[in-house]
């Protein structure tokens, strides 16, 4: 029997960047709000605490602050005529766990979007034809527009406490020649922090695409390029390069977080509550199986909590607001077969590719250094700032060195054809270490019939309720697009003048592998749009059929960007949470009428 809980005005199933800046607004509201994490409490004191965390068995080969998979997974399997089998060892994406989520361990590299990809369809027949987007090929429009988000991605960049330069502010040039991105939309404001410095890898990256008549940037970056004060009131040390990033608690406070930028001042109000190892079910429905009654989660001592709320907001990472739609029955379950449902569609991931350069011991790029979010990019093949006509493919990719430090387990690289052992591989080891770059294409990947999440008919997790099943492969449109990226960006790799180059891009008729790390950047499943009968949540990430339920996230995403999602994630929660507080609250129901 439940223990059922007093009731709240709302309650948050996930503490990453969604809850949290949900948390945020919903209280500045006045609303009473419990926000739920299934992992443990953690925070940059102590988890944070140096020396321990520049620990890389601990955190990148043991993965502390990951999923453990043991308990939760999913299972995958490449098509519906395979068997999907849990992947219980964390490869290519890395959910997070506990306060934080994946906003504790991210890199901090802050994009907005290209708005031509909040229009993927509409652009893309506009100037190619109907015809040119393959019948499996299931992108389509956010539903929402750049001009829209501008204001919700302005505030979100000073609440992260972004480094980075503008190329226009409200029209004017004030980037050129200072390391902006002559691509970019317009935007109201500047960053809040200038740039980063550049990496030595970056410098070179810079010069050898400018050689080949590319237009390089400086990528915006959640880490600090000096010390800075967030709207919230919290504070944040400059970036000291340790190379301890990706994967780490930041211990000099200087990576944008949830701990680091929200969390404490949701600490000062006496209406949250942040309640960790709070693992949630499911959400309740009333017997209409319209509305939203509360969530039911286990508690650490193992003990079955009912919270009742008057608005549930599912923000986990996209796998787990997909599943708690499904195991809740909010929403029709997407059918590959006939094309119907919604529940599960259009699940995307990135499309990547990598090339190293080699060099000789005269040229000293100190790999051991970096900052998530650190480096220089172009976007002279991303969205469509290219003639796609002649290519046959969808899609575009930024490409760049972000030099956010190689470590020495997992970040040992080597030329082709090194001994895996021996002395042969130590010298190289020796000779390579501190003298590579690596340089990578940030592919956007598109949405297709095939690559859905549904619910696992056989396996099932601790607490014995079924699996999430990824159905999910390469298409001949992503390995088109991934190796026209290779060959541009293997113009920049030529151009540094390396003693030698490794090439690792996807082969024809390549199949996904689960084992080496790709990105975390996962997307759809529970996607918005204008059209009930296509998209699960409305324009404002509230959910068609249960409309006291809001679904932020990069489950939302119709299609994969070409730039990393957490902008948008957040500018889109904070754009849902403007929606909630002037519109919802004052009338509570649908804020778009199917």
């Amino acid at each position: 029997m439940a223990t059922i809980m007093k009731k709240v005005d709302a309650v948050i199933v996930g503490f990453g960047w969604t809850g949290a800046i949900m948390a945020k607004e919903l209280t500045e509201a006045g609303l009473h709000v419990v926000a739920l994490e299934r992992g443990p409490m953690q925070d940059t004191y102590p988890d944070g605490n140096y020396p321990q965390v520049i620990d890389e068995l601990t955190y990148s080969v043991r993965k502390k602050l990951f999923q453990d998979v043991s308990k939760e997974t999913v299972t995958i399997r490449h098509s519906v005529n395979d068997i999907a089998l849990p992947n219980r060892q964390l490869g290519a994406f890395l959910p997070g766990n506990g306060v934080g989520g994946a906003g504790l361990h991210w890199s901090g590299v802050h994009f907005r979007v290209d708005p031509i990809e909040l229009r993927m369809r509409s652009h893309y027949e506009e100037r190619y034809g109907k015809n040119f987007i393959p019948k499996d090929m299931t992108i389509q429009d956010f539903g929402v527009s750049y001009e829209e988000l501008e204001p919700f991605f302005d505030y979100a960049e000073k609440v992260f406490g972004t480094s980075g330069q503008a190329w226009t502010v409200n029209g004017q040039r004030v980037g050129e020649g200072k390391g902006g991105n002559p691509y970019a939309p317009d935007r109201s404001s500047h960053f809040p922090l200038e740039s980063q410095k550049n990496t030595y890898s970056a410098q070179l990256f810079q010069k050898a695409a400018a050689d080949v008549g590319y237009k390089p940037y400086n990528l915006p970056s959640a880490n600090t390029s000096g010390p800075y004060t967030n709207p919230y009131g919290a504070q944040m040390g400059p970036c000291n390069f340790c190379g301890f990033c990706s994967g780490y608690v930041c211990y000099m406070y200087s990576k944008a977080s949830p701990n680091v930028n929200i969390l404490p001042a949701l600490r000062q109000v006496p209406n949250f509550e942040l309640r960790p190892n709070s693992h949630v079910l499911k959400v309740n429905l009333d017997s209409t199986k319209r509305k939203a009654t509360g969530v039911t989660y286990i508690d650490a001592q193992g003990r079955e909590i009912e919270q009742p709320a008057d608005l549930v907001i599912l923000g986990a990472f996209q796998f787990h607001n997909v599943r708690l739609m499904l195991l809740s029955g909010i929403g029709k379950p997407y059918d590959p077969i006939t094309g119907e449902g919604v529940v599960g569609k259009n699940f995307a991931y990135q499309n990547m590719a990598t090339i190293k350069a080699y060099f000789d011991k005269d040229v000293h790029t100190n790999n051991f250094i970096g900052a998530g979010g650190n480096g220089v990019a172009v976007d002279d093949f991303n969205a469509d700032n290219f003639d796609h006509g002649p290519h046959g493919f969808v899609g575009g990719s930024p490409m760049w060195v972000n030099q956010a430090g190689s470590r020495p387990i997992a970040g040992t690289s080597n030329p082709p054809g090194t001994p895996a052992w021996g002395s042969a591989w130590k010298r190289a080891t020796a000779d390579y270490y501190t003298h590579q770059v690596s340089m990578d294409a940030h592919g956007a990947h598109q949405s297709y019939r095939g690559n859905y999440l549904d619910l696992d008919p056989v396996y099932r997790d601790a607490y014995g309720l079924p699996l999430l099943r990824m159905t999910f492969d390469w298409q001949e449109n992503d390995i088109k697009m991934n190796r026209f990226m290779v060959e541009k960006m293997g113009k920049i790799a030529e151009a540094m003048n390396p003693k030698a180059i490794a090439v690792l891009g996807k082969k024809v008729g390549e199949h996904f592998n689960t084992a080496s790390y790709q990105t975390t950047h996962l997307n759809g499943g529970a996607i918005m749009g204008t059209d009930p009968k296509t998209s699960a949540v409305n324009r404002y990430l509230q959910c068609w059929d249960v409309h006291n339920v809001f679904v932020p996230g990069a489950s939302a995403f119709p299609q994969g960007l070409g730039y990393n999602p957490t902008g948008l994630v957040a500018a889109l929660t904070y754009w849902s949470a403007r929606a909630i507080r002037e519109q919802y609250l004052k009338n509570p129901g649908p804020l778009v009428q199917a």
